[in-house]
Order: structure tokens, then sequence, then C-alpha cells
């Protein structure tokens, strides 16, 4: 668990990174948010960057990543503040079940390309042979066949996943079954997703995650306060995309305006 306290600080978000990196990747949206007063809890999940309990790129079960979300979220409330959960692409996958699956109050989530239907990389190398491996060789690992130059237009860090050593470019059969599993009960239980302000924000050009899948998920849930903005341009890493400062500002509206109305 990582954290980065804001002085006089009005809220603390919790980030959720995605499959196959690390926290270190969001360390300017975590400048971004300390910088506007929010107190910033992360970390790495389990079998991705330095938190290794067993073997890189494995889970036992996608419900370790829910209950890592939980201490997370647990020490956020130790400030008595707002805390909003902030997840992107499998990190939004795992902050949907989060809020789906455990009693715990949030004043606002914010779900970036959420993965709740996939386009591309194992999902199709692995369908066929998952399931009958699982059982003997469940922590076998394949390649993701994930090229990050797909997920962002960002040149600077296409370069510097290249030579990044906390980039998993292996995940087990294991991890590939849970995480289809996860996402399929995101979608079977969309009506468990509680009543908490939600804040979508999704690729237009995603190539990793099914676009019409997520808006048809949020157009579903049963949500008072919840918004969806499509960025028609840009890839899968909104954060990362040139145009971040852009995704920046209206994630901090959002927060802004939830904040003041429950505190």
């Amino acid at each position: 668990m990582r954290i980065q306290e804001a002085k006089n600080a009005k809220a603390v978000v919790v980030i959720v990174h995605g499959a196959f990196e690390h926290s270190g990747r969001y360390d300017w949206v975590v400048e971004q948010l300390v910088t506007h007063g929010y107190h910033v809890v992360y970390g790495d999940l389990p079998g991705q960057g330095e938190n290794i309990p067993s073997k890189r790129g494995h889970i036992r079960s996608f419900q370790q990543y829910i209950e890592t979300v939980k201490t997370w979220v647990d020490q956020a409330k130790t400030y008595e503040l707002p805390v909003f959960l902030l997840g992107h692409s499998m990190g939004g996958l795992i902050s949907i079940r989060f809020v789906q699956t455990m009693n715990t109050s949030l004043d606002g989530v914010i779900l970036s390309s959420p993965a709740v239907g996939i386009t591309s990389g194992p999902n199709k190398a692995l369908r066929a042979i998952a399931s009958l491996m699982n059982p003997f060789y469940p922590s076998l690992r394949v390649k993701t066949g994930i090229q990050s130059s797909a997920a962002t237009r960002n040149e600077e860090f296409v370069a510097q996943d290249k030579d990044d050593p906390l980039f998993l470019r292996k995940v087990s059969i294991r991890w590939f079954l849970e995480f289809q599993k996860a996402a399929e009960q995101a979608n079977k239980n969309v009506n468990h997703y509680k009543n908490i302000p939600t804040l979508m924000l999704q690729s237009g050009k995603d190539q990793l995650v099914d676009k019409d899948v997520s808006i048809d998920w949020f157009n579903k849930i049963n949500v008072n306060e919840k918004s969806i903005h499509v960025y028609d341009e840009l890839y899968h890493e909104l954060l990362n995309e040139p145009e971040r400062e852009e995704v920046m500002r209206e994630i901090v509206q959002f927060i802004e305006g939830k904040r003041q109305r429950t505190h």
C-alpha cells in the first residue's frame, strides 16, 4: 500500500490500477490529485508490480483483488474525509465488483474504460484451452499478447512499457479464467451495484475493452447520480493519453461536486 498526502486535504481517492500494469504508472495521476487537495491511497494488486505473494501474473481468485482494495478503502476511511474510488480497466472491473459485493459506503466511483467486456488480448488465445488446463496447471503462464501501442497514443508511455520490468507480459490460466468470470458477474449482477454516484469515462477508440458492453452496463445500473463521457478519439488508457489533463479536470470536477454535497 502506498499513501500520498495532501495539505489541508478535502477528500481521499483510492486508485485501482489495471491488468498487466502497476501503481508506478500512476505517478502523474497521483501528483495531480494531491495538488488538487486529495490524499491518495493505492498500491500494486496481487501478482502485479512488486506485490508478488506467489507467482507474477497469477492469482488464486479474483476475490484477492477485492480484498486488497478493501484494505485500501479502510485506510482511506481513517482520514474521516469523503472517499472516492478510481478504477481503470481491470481496476474498474474490480471497483464494480467491490461495490456489488462489499457493504462499504463510498462518496463516489470513477470508472475509466472499465473491463466489463474484452475485445482482445489473452481472451481469444486462451478461451479454448483455459478451462481444460486450469485443474491441472492453474499457474501456467501464457503471453498476454497486449501491446502498449494499442492502449495509448502517448509514445512516451509506449517506450517506457517496453523496458519496464514490472509490466506483465504473461498471466496464468487461473488469472484469465477469474478475470473472465468477474466480467460475467459484473454484467449478470448489474442490479447489485449500489446507489453510489458514478462517473464513467470511456475510450471511444478502445482496442482492449468493448465500449458497447461498458456503455450497456452503465445504462443498466440503478444509480440516482450517474454520468458518462465517451472520449471519441482517445485510446484505452485515458489518463495516459495526450489529452489526459482534460480527463483529469473532469475527474476533479466530479469529486468536487460530490464531496461538497455529501459533507
